[in-house]
Parts: structure tokens; sequence; C-alpha cells
């Protein structure tokens, strides 16, 4: 007589378990995937480890959490200076004082937007410095810590992407759904609506509209994803173009199914593969093109910690080589276990049992 855990472990698998399944087999798509989702969580908790203000402060017998707020005076906290306190320094204050007073500062005490130039750990120097033991990755021209800049890139470089993925992939899916499922004239006029869209010269208007707005991610994200929305489109029409003319798709409309529901709750499941299976590629279209912009100067705005921009002071500073190695590396890095999952995506889509990545 079979039990009920018997039961569980003959129930067959959905096409996800199996394709998610697969993924996992394919150890270097699956360790891209793990690195890289742990690195971007990580990343919203970028304050907590890489910044310049205190954790906590005890002071008179008084707690101040600095990191959670923006009030604090340096006067109110012992410093003879106007405006915001140097915890480094308060620091070192509070234990050469010895008066029961101390500091809690992150683990690596350097904000994005901080200029060094007065930081005692630069006296003397002219920025870019080289790496050291204060400054792991140097600094740039403007005496700001490469290291914390790279950290906060990262997170914005890879929200940026999926920002844009997201929204182009949504106006595409909807556009090739539309010309797909009702085919016809509205087919033939779409399509050439399309193709006129698609032949506006992107970099030109973005820059165009960067040189009478100043550009921010809020105004990148649709900026650029109404112009990386059309390849999308064409796969898929394509798969609606297939999938309605199968039986499911006969038996909705028979059963008196409005065409809205057929369309997105019938067909688009059935339709997933090229979104799911481009993702990926098009994540790496989306942080190349930053990149791209912040080099040109027609990105986000200044002081904004930039992959781009990083890249750009590298040229400008070709002997200073952490400029050039160290953004180059994390942008290489990053692209290539993006590349990785994709690959994988794509084998788990493969309906052969043996993968040419095995």
């Amino acid at each position: 007589m079979s039990t009920p855990k018997d039961k569980k472990a003959d129930k067959p698998l959905s096409v996800f378990q199996r394709r998610w399944r697969k993924f996992k087999t394919l150890k270097r798509g699956w360790y891209s995937f793990v690195i890289l989702i742990f690195l971007y969580t990580a990343s919203w908790l970028n304050p907590l480890f890489f910044n310049n203000e205190a954790l906590a402060v005890s002071y008179n017998g008084e707690m101040h959490f600095p990191i959670f707020t923006s009030h604090i005076e340096a006067r109110d906290l012992g410093q003879r200076k106007i405006g915001s306190p140097d915890y480094r320094a308060l620091k070192l204050q509070f234990e050469e004082a010895d008066e029961g007073n101390w500091v809690m500062l992150p683990l690596y005490p350097y904000g994005p937007l901080e200029n060094l130039l007065t930081d005692p750990t630069l006296e003397g120097m002219r920025p870019p410095t080289a790496p050291d033991g204060n400054h792991f990755l140097g600094t740039d021209d403007r005496g700001r810590d490469v290291l914390t800049r790279l950290v906060y890139g990262f997170r914005i470089s890879i929200t940026f992407a999926l920002g844009m993925v997201l929204l182009s992939y949504l106006i595409g899916m909807t556009v090739g759904a539309i010309l797909g499922f009702f085919g016809g004239k509205i087919d033939i006029f779409g399509q050439r609506l399309v193709e006129i869209w698609a032949a506006l010269p992107f970099l030109y208007t973005v820059i165009i509209i960067s040189s009478i707005i100043q550009p921010t991610i809020k105004i990148l994200i649709p900026l650029l994803a109404i112009f990386s929305w059309v390849g999308i489109s064409f796969y898929m029409r394509g798969e609606f173009l297939r999938e309605k003319s199968k039986d499911y798709v006969a038996a909705a409309i028979a059963i008196g199914e409005p065409n809205r529901r057929i369309m997105f709750r019938h067909i688009l499941p059935n339709a997933l593969t090229p979104i799911v299976s481009f993702a990926p590629f098009a994540i790496v279209g989306g942080i190349s093109a930053l990149v791209s912009l912040d080099f040109l100067g027609f990105g986000l705005p200044a002081p904004t910690p930039s992959w781009g921009e990083l890249v750009n002071q590298g040229v400008g500073h070709i002997s200073d080589w952490h400029l050039i190695v160290f953004p180059l590396l994390a942008l290489f890095m990053t692209l290539l276990m993006v590349v990785f999952i994709g690959e994988a995506i794509r084998e788990a889509f493969d309906p052969k049992v043996y993968s040419r990545l095995r």
C-alpha cells in the first residue's frame, strides 16, 4: 500500500519545476545566479558597511544614530566645526580624550560622495592616489574612494538594468501580443509603425534630451525602455501567431472567453520562452547602455557613483592604472556572470536531454 509520501514522490513535475531542476545542474550559471542575487541583495545594505556616517555615537551618556538621522551637528558632539561631524576624526578625538565616549564606524568608513582632499590619510598627496592600506582601490581624481563608488555603482547599474528590462518587456509583450493575436490589418499597419519607431536614432535622441533636461535614473529608465522594446515585440508576435492556432485557444474562444483573458491568461504563459531566455542578455545591454552614457557624459548627473564615469576618469588619467583596471574588472565580472546565467537559462529551456554546455 502506497503512503502519502510515496504519492508525493510519484507526482509528476511541472514544466517550470523540470526547467528549474535542469538550470540548477548547469553549475556555472547556477553559481553565477546565486552570487549575483547575494551581491545585489547585500548592496541595499551598503550604508551599513560603506559609509562615512557613524552607525552609533555615545557622547556624554547620550546615544546618537547618525546613519538614521541627518540633523546632528558637529558642535553637538564636541567638534569645533560647523556642519556635519567628521566621524573618523571624532573617533580619534574620543579615543585620545578617554572619557567614555565612543564612535562605531561602518566596516569601510568612506562615503561614495565624500571628498577626501582634507583627510589625513591623503595629506600631502594629490589625487588620484594609488591603492593603500586606507583606500583599498585608491581614490579618483576628486579624492573620492574608488571601492565605495564601485560598490554603490554596482547597485545603481543592476537596478537600472532591471528597471529598463521590465518596462521595455512590458511594452514589447503588449505590442507583440496585440499584433500576433488579432493579425490582419492590425498586424500589417502595426508592424509598419514598429519599423518606423525602430528606425529612430536612439543615441542622438538620448543626447538631445540629456542636453535639455538633467537625466536621472527615473528619467533614463523609461527613456531607454521606449527604444528597447522593439526586439521582444517581434518574438512575442511570433509566439502568439503560433499559439493562437492551437486547440486550447479554439476551446477558450468556443466557451466565450474574452480576448483579453485568452491573450494574457491562456496564451501568454505558453509564450514566455523568449522572454525568460533573452532577459539576462537584455540586462547585459542595459548595464552596458548606462556605462556608455555615463562614459560619454550623457548619463546620470555628477557626483552619482557610476562605473562609466570611473572608466572615463581612467581614460583621462591613463597612468593611474587603478582607475582603469578596477572599474573594467567590476564591469567584466558582472557581465560575465549575467551571460553565464543567460546561457544556463537557454539550456534549461532546451528540450534536449543532453545540453551543449555539459
